[in-house]
């Protein structure tokens, strides 16, 4: 195998298809592993041009990310790729003790040593737009800033009350921040006003990304620039694509696949978001069964083998007698559950992380069981966190893109050597903000 265009790590696995989505439907191939491949494995993949790792670090806290991180960053720079790309949620949501940016910004400095690290959030394609190095992103009708975004200002784990991204990262890292705005980018100015930022010491610089121009002249600035780890959303892949596309090192249409309907569905969700509520009460209203996980008994083991057995039991029926079934753990960020398992989670004593650990895990063996009992070709997860526990506990070893579905969360092909079972199974993992309200009706019913 050559050396891949570009790698990347994702820091959490809705995020990880994310940026494969974006590659593979340009006509890169593109694969998703779950650790840092050998040669051995890649050598079952020699088509291969962007190489990926799904990971777990925006739930971490910083001492876990440099216990864990330089790992897969080494794994990954073995390869060769002229650019490593850690990918953050494109609503940058992130804090000092969790998911830190900034301590995964320093380790990337420290293992690819590069003379400026990129920083683009901005994605227009999925409504997120960098101006002045503040982040806006849309949300139902709206763009909104992101201090002032209704569910990422007030997101129960890294609420976001800073919209520029800079100052933001100042929090979480002593590394100096530049920015290449709008400004310098349509005017023939952005080397200039980079090499500026750079010879004043910035260390992280942000290239704003708005529009197509924008987007195209970020990708440009990254491709030439001397850099080799770059930090953003999915924007960064946007971004190449663009300019590739432009000095004619991609070509400008690239056929994708149809996404083909499925007789069922089984899907599960641990997210809170409004957009995922919106989903799950459409797909009620459109002959889903939803059926209700009860989070508050994931603080004692027992009690959470008890209810995923209880609501496994009861979608094999449901399952048997054809119906759709979408298991979830909340409806939005009102839902009182929400309230009910914060009190559980109090009276455990144990940490929110914890517990959110083991809700995850119990919805992902949930989907992995259902699979295995019915053979069923085709689940959707709704959550960052429970994706990432989902396809552990389903012994994922890759995914590949089958289909686009909705811009964030495509369709991909589970490869398993290790559970043949398993393998060969399709699966959308969604981000709790991604996706039109019927979006788990388009996972099951394809393109017709």
């Amino acid at each position: 195998m050559t050396a891949p265009l570009l790698t990347f790590y994702g820091d959490d696995f809705t995020g990880s298809s994310a940026v494969m989505e974006v590659l593979s439907f340009a006509g890169i191939p593109t694969m998703l592993f779950l650790e840092a491949p050998g040669e051995e494995v890649l050598s079952r993949f020699p088509e291969l041009q962007a190489v990926g790792v799904a990971g777990v670090a925006r739930s971490k806290n910083p001492a876990w990310m440099r216990a864990h991180l330089p790992t897969v960053f080494e794994g990954l720079k073995k390869l060769g790729a002229h650019l490593m790309h850690y990918k953050v949620c494109s609503t940058f949501d992130s804090a000092p003790e969790t998911g830190s940016i900034g301590a995964a910004a320093e380790l990337g400095k420290q293992i690819f040593n590069p003379e400026w690290i990129p920083l683009v959030v901005g994605a227009p394609a999925i409504g997120r737009y960098q101006i002045f190095g503040n982040l806006f992103a849309a949300a139902g009708d709206g763009v909104h800033r992101l201090d002032r975004h209704p569910v990422m200002s007030r997101h129960p784990i890294t609420p976001m009350d800073e919209a520029d991204l800079g100052r933001h990262l100042s929090r979480q890292t002593d590394l100096r921040m530049g920015c290449v705005d709008f400004r310098t980018m349509t005017t023939g100015e952005a080397d200039t006003a980079l090499r500026t930022a750079i010879s004043s010491g910035a260390e992280i610089i942000a290239l704003d990304a708005m529009d197509d121009a924008t987007l195209q002249e970020a990708g440009r600035i990254i491709a030439e620039g001397d850099t080799s780890f770059a930090i953003g959303s999915q924007g960064v892949e946007y971004a190449l694509v663009a300019h590739w596309r432009a000095s004619g090192q991609l070509a400008q249409e690239h056929a994708t696949p149809r996404l083909t309907p499925v007789d069922q569905l089984f899907a599960v969700s641990g997210s809170c978001a409004p957009t995922t509520a919106a989903q799950i009460d459409f797909a009620q209203a459109k002959g889903f069964e939803i059926l209700d996980f009860d989070a508050t008994q994931a603080v004692d083991p027992d009690a959470l083998q008890a209810e995923t057995d209880r609501v496994r039991q009861t979608s094999l029926q449901l399952l048997s007698e054809g119906r759709d079934v979408l298991v979830t753990s909340a409806r939005g960020p009102n839902d009182p559950s929400l309230a009910r398992m914060s009190e559980a989670i109090d009276r455990a004593g144990i940490s929110n992380a914890e517990a959110n650990e083991n809700l995850g895990r119990a919805l992902g063996n949930l989907v992995a069981e259902i699979r295995l009992e019915t053979g069923l070709p085709r689940a959707a997860i709704g959550g960052g966190d429970t994706s990432g526990h989902a396809l552990t506990a389903l012994h994922a070893e890759a995914l590949s893109a089958v289909a686009p579905l909705a811009p964030g969360a495509p369709l991909c092909r589970i490869h398993s050597a290790r559970a043949p079972k398993i393998d060969g199974l399709e699966v959308t993992l969604k981000g709790g903000q991604m996706g039109a309200p019927d979006f788990f009706i388009h996972a099951k019913s394809g393109d017709a």
